[in-house]
């Protein structure tokens, strides 16, 4: 599945979002009230709440891809979105906070256009870091982490002999639970909501 960067100016009025900002909350593998921010597309149906899509997108008219619920989103307080079919949609960098399963906003959101992002280097990759896994093993255990319904994985690529697997958040409870299940020095967890700047 292709991911594409989309943006753009809409002609059509966006559909309404009623629903109030839900407070994050204290669960295991959540960091609670503190700011993070995500970078994707965010996409809404008729009649549905706005999705946050932290991962791939598919290339059709509309677009189509799923992600967390969003809270908090008001589309006639952004730029750069559009709307055809009954879907509304553009991709922004959003901070706000993570319970677990829904992302709230925060602050303003920005149009990933006019978005500086900083570059992230895992520093577990640093100093030419090697995993210990085999490319047919860690093709194996991604199959397996793609079929599961958790943790949920957005993306995930071999590399140096790591399975590195994006999740939307671990405080390191992901990462502790995969070491136990695959052993260590195999999988590299990263998350795509990271600590606000």
């Amino acid at each position: 599945m292709a991911v594409m960067v989309l943006s753009g100016c809409a002609d059509v009025a966006p559909p309404r979002n009623d629903s109030a900002p839900g407070a994050a909350s204290e669960t295991p593998g959540t960091p609670g009230p503190v700011d993070l921010v995500g970078q994707g597309t965010v996409l809404q149906r008729e009649n549905e709440p706005p999705q946050f899509c932290l991962g791939s997108v598919a290339e059709s008219y509309p677009p189509q891809c799923t992600g967390p619920v969003l809270r908090g989103w008001n589309w006639s307080a952004v730029d750069q979105f559009e709307s055809a079919s009954g879907v509304t949609w553009g991709a922004y960098a959003v901070q706000g906070t993570w319970d677990g399963s829904e992302f709230t906003t925060t602050g303003n959101p920005i149009p990933l256009s006019l978005y500086d992002a900083m570059p992230f280097v895992d520093p577990r990759l640093a100093g030419g870091r090697m995993g210990d896994g085999d490319e047919e093993q860690l093709r194996e255990i991604q199959t397996e982490l793609h079929a599961s319904a958790t943790p949920d994985v957005l993306d995930s690529r071999t590399s140096d002999g790591y399975l590195i697997v994006t999740v939307p958040f671990d405080d390191g409870a992901i990462q502790e639970r995969l070491d136990q299940q695959y052993g260590q020095n195999l999988i590299l967890v990263q998350s795509a909501l990271r600590p606000a700047p």
